[in-house]
């Protein structure tokens, strides 16, 4: 398929990143769990940033030429992101204060996703290993942004990759889990809001395997997200004050 036809990599990255940003600043403005329905109808249309992210980190995976160096950036921008995320929605920086939800940002789980598929590829360890590192993995990634099961959507869309049905419906399968952990001990609303992400669907379909044409948006993509979030706290600081704004805070 022709770059001309389809989306490319590119393209849905600032698709993710538009639904990401309108989500955040939504966040920051309303905080807490309102239920106007355009605000909900925004944060629906909001869970599509998270999987167009997680299919493009194993994109990443597959067409990286150094895994070591592809890891150690997301490492980086992972420490970034962590405080440029509790910064933006007033969550201590220090973890574990005021609760075990939401305590650093998605970037964590994407380094942790890679991690993984390196070690599901690795030839040198048996299955049980694989099996235990995989669980030590969700469990290093519990605290973050979408939690768990943001790591093994990753794992699912590059195990899977090639088999687009399979990728989708383990995607679904995991975020149900986590739709009905927050419906239960978070906000009932909300957790159904999770649910969005079958918006990404259709996009995912379009993609078309190409990176596209401006190669250096790669560093934008990285830098944009720190930037944005820190421009979030300011909001969140002249609007309400130094408070925390959602659940971890």
């Amino acid at each position: 398929m022709s770059e001309e036809k389809g989306l490319t990599g590119n393209k849905l990255k600032c698709i993710a990143m538009l639904s990401m940003t309108v989500d955040h600043v939504i966040c920051v403005l309303y905080p807490q769990y309102p239920t106007d329905w355009w605000i909900v109808m925004l944060h629906v249309l909001g869970r599509v940033a998270a999987p167009l992210f997680w299919y493009m980190i194993a994109e990443g995976y597959h067409y990286t030429h150094n895994v070591k160096k592809y890891l150690l950036r997301l490492f980086v921008f992972s420490v970034i992101g962590h405080f440029a995320y509790d910064f933006a929605f007033g969550i201590p920086f220090v973890p574990f204060k005021t609760s075990c939800f939401n305590q650093t940002s998605i970037i964590w789980p994407l380094f942790l996703g890679v991690l993984g598929l390196t070690v599901t590829d690795a030839k040198s360890l048996s299955q049980w290993k694989k099996t235990v590192l995989v669980f030590v993995l969700a469990a290093l990634a519990f605290p973050s942004d979408w939690s768990s099961p943001a790591l093994l959507v990753i794992l699912s869309f590059g195990r899977n990759r090639g088999d687009f049905k399979k990728q989708m419906l383990m995607m679904l399968l995991w975020i149900a889990v986590y739709a009905a952990v927050y419906a239960i001990f978070i906000n009932f609303l909300y957790g159904i809001i999770q649910m969005g992400v079958i918006l990404t669907i259709p996009l995912l379909k379009q993609y078309n395997g190409k990176c596209g044409s401006a190669k250096g948006l790669k560093y934008f993509f990285y830098l944009y997200y720190p930037a944005h979030l820190v421009v979030c706290g300011i909001i969140r600081l002249m609007v309400h004050g130094n408070i925390g704004v959602m659940i971890g805070g």
